[in-house]
């Protein structure tokens, strides 16, 4: 069996140290703050998260852009000239076009190379992309060959939970996800939405609760009454204070459970805002 290795986008939202400990190459996205275009990477070499986070709060104003064929051209090339295959898990195809420029990229790459590359619409974001990433490495050290992996994930990834809440409902309103009208009533109110991304991987509103701790509080029941994982993955937008209290919650009555708490990029912060709070498992389907 040829050796093949795991890559995923920066959107996965994976803490950098553990991305170095499970060698999965990570390919970045360009987000644009202001005047300022800059990759990024999850060890956030170019843009400091707090910084990030606090010039969105001061009104900055913050956007992405799609990873182009080209891109993926100059990522999977020297890994192909190494020998080895590719399993690329991508960010949904529902909140971006990046799996298209990744199928341009793996078929032209493919007529040049012996090589195999496998592309997997993830329909996650943020730490679903992430989890779904980390089960790929743990299969492969279970001996998964690249199709088995591949085809493991392609049945599994709709098990992926997705749940969060967000501080600011002007971001979402800005992302069009919602009507000014709404976010305008809901903010006066203090009304906070609880969201989830769905089997088309496009994010949709199934909730909402009043106040932050209200939704905090049901996320945590969102965990509690589906997870059948061992590994939870809490992202946030720079608001850790709320992500302990989330991973206490989850600790109170799982005491076997890896909980990793990370921030959440700004290529998902720039549309969520500061104070996005998430959580992911693996559990049910969506």
């Amino acid at each position: 069996m040829r050796d093949y290795v795991i890559a995923t986008e920066c959107t996965c939202d994976l803490d950098d140290g553990l991305i170095g400990k499970l060698g999965i190459k990570i390919i970045p996205m360009e987000v644009i703050m202001e005047d300022k275009t800059f990759e990024h990477y999850p060890d956030f070499r170019n843009y400091n998260a707090k910084k990030f986070y606090n010039d969105l709060k001061e009104g900055g104003s913050a956007g992405t852009t799609q990873i182009n064929p080209q891109k993926y051209l100059n990522f999977f090339t020297p890994f192909l000239k190494e020998g080895k295959d590719i399993l690329y898990i991508c960010f949904s195809s529902g909140l971006s076009s990046t799996y298209n420029s990744a199928i341009i990229a793996k078929m032209q790459l493919e007529d040049e190379y012996p090589n195999k590359i496998e592309v997997v619409d993830s329909l996650a974001a943020s730490g679903g992309e992430g989890l779904l990433t980390i089960l790929a490495y743990e299969n492969k050290e279970k001996g998964f060959s690249l199709e088995e992996n591949k085809e493991w994930l392609e049945n599994n990834k709709l098990k992926i939970a997705h749940y969060f809440t967000v501080d600011d409902l002007m971001f979402l309103k800005r992302g069009g996800r919602i009507s000014a009208a709404t976010a305008i009533v809901g903010s006066a109110l203090k009304i906070k939405p609880l969201l989830t991304v769905d089997e088309n991987g496009k994010l949709v509103s199934i909730s909402k609760a009043h106040g932050r701790r209200a939704a905090i509080n049901t996320l945590f029941n969102y965990f509690n009454d589906a997870n059948t994982g061992s590994t939870v993955i809490i992202n946030h937008g720079d608001c850790e204070e709320d992500a302990l209290y989330l991973k206490n919650k989850i600790f109170e009555n799982n005491h076997n459970i890896n909980v990793m708490v990370s921030y959440s990029g700004p290529v998902i912060g720039a549309h969520t805002g500061p104070g996005l709070l998430t959580v992911f498992f693996f559990g049910g389907n969506r």
